[in-house]
């Protein structure tokens, strides 16, 4: 079983698929379900995140597609949408980094963008 990304024409996904294994019956099914639906699509690994794979084999299209996702054809890669203009791309897992690391002691925090930090989650 083999996962499906939909891309529409600004390069965002529309909607994820599981479908035939990529080679079974000896058909391009990337090639197959973009024909089918009039639309691109790309497969997408369901078990890789961040640039790795995590039962440690070969990672696929940086992460795996969700809807809302932009698809990178240079880095042929799968970003997730931007969750704060201040953040900064990750070239290498392309998920988005703080400007600021989140603080390592233990306690919540909260990405605040008026501000441009972490604030602790009090309660």
């Amino acid at each position: 079983m083999a996962h499906y990304a939909f891309i529409g024409n600004d390069n965002i996904v529309t909607m994820v698929i599981v479908g035939k294994d990529e080679d079974e019956d000896g058909v391009n099914w990337e090639e197959h379900y973009s024909n089918f639906c009039n639309m691109k699509c790309k497969r997408t690994s369901y078990n890789t995140v961040m640039g790795l794979h995590r039962l440690g084999k070969t990672p696929f299209r940086k992460n795996y597609a969700g809807i809302g996702y932009f698809f990178d054809e240079q880095r042929d890669a799968f970003i997730p949408p931007k969750p704060f203009d201040s953040w900064i791309l990750n070239e290498e897992s392309c998920t988005w980094d703080p400007p600021v690391p989140y603080p390592q002691n233990g306690i919540k925090y909260f990405w605040d963008e008026l501000t441009n930090g972490w604030k602790e989650i009090t309660q």
